[in-house]
């Protein structure tokens, strides 16, 4: 794996890779949360889920020599996965992108490289990564959305985030909040996903007027007054704040932090994002309501987040 010169001198580092559906990304994060050294990799999809497996394992080896290239000290892995994830087995358990089933990857990088090894949901993990380091640091009950091709989301009470009995709590995005409304590929109708998510939205505008725009764009025309993006807009803020209150009702968050493409709006968002909530606010307290700080690499640093919570409880 070729590589740039680390960030920062190497000490105790853990190894972190973030996998995607079609890239890995992989970094050397201290015990305080910086990335020191970051690389990118294929994920292989294309050859097969155990080509997938092989070369995450590969990656993660890899990354351990370079850290002791480098003069750093590995003390654990770190590795999160998109899909259905038990992460107290350490177990991949599916991934309809990736097309692995039951992969008990915690085990296998544990005996690859010989260090403790924490798998992790990848929305979830990076939302740790916020909780603790994050826009949602301080926070004691944060409630976190990421808006991108679909819509994902975790909840952190004392920081620390609820999984539910099957890897599959705070599904926000599953929600129904237009019953009536477009099929989701939930198989539900009208779920908060289908109609406000940054994928939909793109799909939606293109519908409307031809034009085949993503979401970024989309939001653009929105600030330039464009009369179709800012009907769409104002459907897709009314559908979150439905969503958001129903989270609000479930969870009494301090803290709402939203990340993801859509996200990256701002204000553009977050402002009537937050009026349609305190309009709609009865009974309900309207939390702190915020943009994601870490970016591109929150997946990381929740990663050896992780990693370090297993080699602690692992530590004899």
């Amino acid at each position: 794996m070729s590589a740039p010169e680390p960030k920062a001198a190497m000490g105790d580092v853990v190894i972190a890779v973030d996998v995607g559906g079609t890239l890995m990304k992989c970094a050397l994060v201290s015990t305080d949360g910086r990335v020191l050294h970051s690389v990118r990799r294929p994920t292989d999809r294309e050859r097969g889920p155990e080509a997938v497996v092989d070369a995450v394992l590969g990656t993660v080896a890899d990354l351990v020599a370079q850290a002791r290239g480098f003069g750093g000290n590995p003390l654990a892995v770190g590795l999160t996965v998109p899909g259905v994830v038990d992460s107290t087995k350490g177990v991949a358990v599916f991934a309809s992108n990736l097309g692995w089933r039951d992969v008990p990857f915690r085990a296998l990088v544990e005996e690859r490289v010989g260090l403790p090894a924490a798998l992790g949901h990848d929305v979830r993990t990076g939302a740790l990564a916020e909780a603790r380091l994050g826009a949602g640091r301080g926070s004691e009950y944060m409630l976190f959305v990421a808006i991108g091709t679909g819509i994902a989301a975790g909840y952190f009470p004392g920081g620390k985030g609820l999984d539910g009995a099957h890897g599959s709590a705070c599904e926000i995005g599953h929600i129904s909040v237009r019953p009536d409304g477009p099929q989701c590929g939930c198989g539900q109708r009208g779920c908060v996903e289908v109609i406000a998510s940054a994928a939909s939205l793109a799909r939606r505008y293109q519908e409307a007027t031809g034009e085949n725009l993503g979401a970024a764009e989309v939001a653009h025309k929105v600030a330039e007054g464009d009369a179709v993006a800012g009907e769409l807009w104002a459907e897709t803020v009314e559908v979150l704040a439905d969503g958001l209150l129903i989270g609000m009702a479930l969870y009494d968050p301090d803290t709402i932090v939203l990340g993801g493409g859509l996200a990256e709006a701002g204000p553009l968002l977050l402002e009537p994002l937050e009026a349609r909530l305190r309009a709609k606010a009865t009974f309900h307290t309207v939390p702190r309501l915020v943009h994601a700080e870490l970016g591109d690499e929150a997946g990381c640093i929740g990663a050896s987040l992780i990693g370090l919570d297993r080699m602690r409880e692992t530590a004899p």
